[in-house]
């Protein structure tokens, strides 16, 4: 490995001048400092990332706080990590992935150390008890997520966050169903673990989906469910116990959504002349699950990408933006088609689904 001594010996001059020159804590003249870059450049130097912190308090790396707690989805997860890690770079930062459930003793580890010159803090719950240690730090941090149910409430704490604005998403897929004629909807939601946990954007979807069901007259039924077969089994037999009349589903889980969809086809369950299906997931698991998804798509690599560019704003003195949520974007795909009438039966037993 190159070291700066070998710099040195190749310019043909002393260790501290060279470090003068990386450091920028003295004045050296044009052509000497021309010449130790034409040194660096041609033995492929790079300074150590301890020393160059010591040298300037930057270290030109991003901490990344990614806690992998029970019920996320790891892909999804993984694709806003990986939109980070290449944003950054484009700007110059590499990425520290920190993936411990420590809370704010992780934030108060960057904010203590010459780890990483800025945060980006992923799986915001709401009342996240790192909030308090994020508004004290000196560095600055960007949020995917919010840590409050709406954005006004987002904006007071003086974060950057960048999200999905999943409120309107929840409501989007209750706008499309109704408009098929839909009037009992059932959600499959995120694993209990994530609603126990008060992670934002599942209570953020789940009101959205409430409001709009209550303005177009909807039933709604909502069962959280791990991504097991055995879950989503029981859950959705649950549903049709109980609402008989369900002739839509929504989904917000996308490890449920092929358990689901090999569930309705043994039951004999036609998707989706018997039972539409719309789901919030990121367009691949919609375009390929074995029948086309009608989906909000949940756009990981845009979140990520927003993030490291406010980041890069704060470091470059800017003053926080505030929120910032990505408007829904729903695609209809096979899934969905207009609501089935109700069986006789029904009519009889007076089962309105509500």
């Amino acid at each position: 490995m190159v070291t700066l001594a070998d710099v040195a010996r190749h310019a043909g001059v002393s260790a501290s001048t060279v470090s003068y020159v990386l450091s920028g804590k003295r004045s050296i003249s044009g052509p000497t400092r021309e010449r130790i870059q034409h040194s660096i450049d041609t033995l492929g130097y790079r300074p150590h990332a301890g020393a160059r912190a010591l040298a300037s308090s930057r270290t030109d790396i991003l901490a990344l706080m990614m806690p992998l707690r029970t019920g996320l989805y790891v892909p999804v997860m993984m694709e806003i990590a990986m939109a980070v890690t290449t944003t950054a770079r484009t700007h110059g930062y590499d990425v520290l992935l920190l993936t411990g459930e420590e809370g704010p003793e992780a934030v108060r580890r960057v904010e203590g150390s010459a780890v990483a010159d800025a945060m980006i803090v992923m799986d915001v719950g709401l009342d996240d008890p790192r909030i308090p240690c994020l508004q004290a730090a000196q560095r600055p941090a960007v949020l995917i997520g919010l840590p409050a149910e709406t954005a006004e409430a987002a904006d007071s704490t003086g974060l950057d966050c960048v999200d999905l604005d999943f409120e309107a998403a929840g409501a989007r897929c209750v706008d499309h169903l109704a408009a098929l004629g839909h009037t009992r909807v059932a959600v499959l939601g995120e694993p209990p673990a994530v609603h126990e946990r008060g992670t934002g954007f599942a209570a953020r979807t789940l009101t959205g989906l409430r409001a709009a069901a209550a303005a177009h007259g909807v039933g709604l039924l909502h069962r959280p469910v791990d991504g097991t077969y055995a879950a989503v089994a029981a859950a959705v037999t649950r549903v049709f116990e109980e609402r008989p009349g369900t002739t839509a589903l929504v989904v917000q889980n996308e490890a449920a959504v092929e358990p689901l969809l090999a569930l309705l086809r043994h039951q004999g369950r036609a998707v989706p002349e018997d039972v539409s299906v719309v789901a919030i997931c990121p367009d691949q698991v919609a375009v390929h699950a074995s029948v086309p998804l009608t989906a909000v798509s949940v756009p990981a690599q845009e979140m990520g990408r927003r993030a490291v560019e406010r980041l890069v704003e704060r470091l470059a003195g800017q003053a926080p933006r505030g929120t910032e949520l990505i408007a829904p974007r729903l695609t209809a795909r096979a899934s969905t088609g207009p609501a089935a009438p109700a069986l006789p039966t029904e009519d009889r037993h007076g089962r309105d689904g509500r």
